[in-house]
């Protein structure tokens, strides 16, 4: 060890060199403060005292996260059991990385109470299967093990679909937050195409008469992300216009812009949340979906401390990340949980607290709770009729597409577009403009007038009376692309 004596603004300290290449000090650290400097010649820059880097994770070091994937002990699903130090956030990163995927989470345990961290799974695929895939099974080790924050973003399949295939890559990411009105999204599209975007993702959501949207668009002709401010105030202006529509209805309206990425569903969750668009008393009746209105109360727990949240609704996919994830967004911790399914219903407990440690006590915060947990179920619920489309990727494609569904007076209450590669992979849940469901005539129509190089696969989605099916009655609610696109590409 070397000792350097420096005068440092009129402070006499006494420097010991931890490390020291040519010319180069590395690390130089005192009684409590770290200097660093290029080379020797420029001693005098200094920088705040020195916190290890590493120190943060630690305890995670020590212990590392251990992730079982077992076929054998369940006849019917995977189990999928995580071991980890507790920390802020981690039980919705497990069931994000589980969403994402587009696995079914049929029952869950969850504990983490003590510092540590112990979560069991069911899941299955779509077609209700046990996880065989030997890359998917290599993922879910990667992204929940011990170098889960070094997963590419190729891997972490940002759009949810397939392992490897969805790289966000260089995109331009809009979020907008309006009024909904039939023809919307084909006006938003529309505009896009003109400003020579190209759509190459997009989530939409309604939900009590407000939209919300992210996109991913890139330059149609360079097809990297559009960064030009100018570009983008006037793409942004554009927006706006659209969102106002022909008349103020008083309702605030909100547009983003930036480069980079975000995860669609957390961030449609973020932002219909601060829109409260829970406080909206619209009529569920209206949508024919009172019988399946999800019943939410909330209880106190004694013995342990905890305020014990329960929910009974209908079972759908991603239910359980949508429960989770307005939580987390709440600032409640998730202690214990119990995740079953009733079939046609889902039946789920949760233990929490408020951050700083406190139940939830007061009957307006457990009001408003309840509110946020029952829109947070409904937003992502959808009858009627969904279509799914099929078709090599091009400019343009979803404009034409979206303005077609409006000339026919269709609305769209949800969508999802994803590409993969260079096919385009879409999803339309729609109705008519008085929200009836579609009869066979519209159906035909649409069929004719969309792009005859399109696979459209239409699917009625269950009303309220929900019919158990044959496989041990398992509802089939949810759509699957991972078979039209096969066909498409044969």
């Amino acid at each position: 060890m070397w000792d350097i004596n420096h005068n440092l603004n009129s402070w006499e300290l006494n420097l010991s060199l931890v490390e020291i290449t040519t010319l180069n000090i590395k690390c130089v650290v005192c009684a409590g403060c770290l200097f660093v400097s290029d080379c020797m010649e420029k001693a005098e820059k200094v920088c705040w005292p020195y916190f290890d880097p590493e120190y943060e994770n630690l305890s995670q070091r020590i212990n590392p996260p251990r992730v079982c994937i077992d076929n054998i002990t369940c006849s019917d699903s995977t189990l999928v059991k995580v071991d980890s130090v507790n920390r802020p956030g981690i039980l919705l990163e497990v069931v994000q990385v589980l969403t994402d995927l587009d696995l079914t989470i049929l029952k869950a345990y969850i504990s983490s109470d003590g510092g540590w961290f112990m979560d069991v799974f069911h899941v299955t695929d779509q077609q209700g299967n046990k996880i065989k895939d030997k890359k998917t099974m290599e993922y879910i080790e990667k992204a929940l093990g011990p170098k889960g924050n070094n997963v590419s973003t190729e891997g972490k399949a940002m759009w949810g679909k397939r392992v490897g295939v969805h790289s966000v890559g260089d995109y331009t990411v809009i979020e907008l937050i309006g009024t909904d009105r039939p023809g919307l999204l084909s006006e938003i599209t529309a505009v896009l195409a003109n400003l020579h975007c190209n759509v190459a993702a997009a989530e939409v959501w309604t939900h009590n008469m407000r939209v919300a949207c992210v996109v991913y668009v890139n330059d149609e002709s360079t097809h990297h992300a559009v960064d030009d401010p100018t570009r983008i105030s006037a793409m942004e202006e554009h927006l706006k216009n659209i969102l106002r529509g022909h008349g103020d209805d008083g309702k605030e309206i909100r547009t983003s812009i930036s480069v980079g990425s975000a995860h669609a569903d957390r961030r449609l969750h973020q932002m219909m949340f601060a829109d409260r668009d829970y406080e909206s008393s619209e009529d569920l009746e209206e949508y024919g979906i009172s019988p399946f209105k999800p019943v939410v109360t909330i209880e106190r727990c004694e013995e342990k401390g905890y305020s014990v949240v329960n929910i009974r609704c209908k079972d759908r996919p991603k239910l359980l990340f949508d429960i989770v994830c307005t939580l987390t967004d709440m600032q409640y911790v998730v202690f214990h949980a119990s995740i079953t399914s009733d079939v046609p219903y889902a039946v789920q407990e949760y233990f929490v607290r408020r951050m700083d440690g406190c139940t939830l006590d007061g009957e307006d915060e457990r009001r408003r709770v309840i509110k946020c947990l029952e829109a947070a179920i409904l937003r992502r619920v959808s009858e009627g009729i969904s279509l799914e489309l099929c078709s090599r990727d091009r400019v343009g494609l979803l404009s034409d597409v979206t303005r077609v569904l409006r000339e026919n007076g269709l609305s769209v209450m949800r969508a999802g577009v994803t590409t993969i590669g260079e096919q385009a992979m879409n999803v339309f849940y729609v109705r008519d403009a008085s929200g009836n469901a579609l009869d066979m005539k519209t159906i035909e129509a649409l069929r004719d007038e969309i792009d005859h190089t399109m696979m459209v696969n239409v699917k009625r989605v269950p009303a309220a009376a929900v019919k158990a099916s044959d496989d041990g009655g398992r509802a089939k609610t949810s759509f699957f692309l991972g078979g039209l696109f096969e066909r498409f590409l044969a």
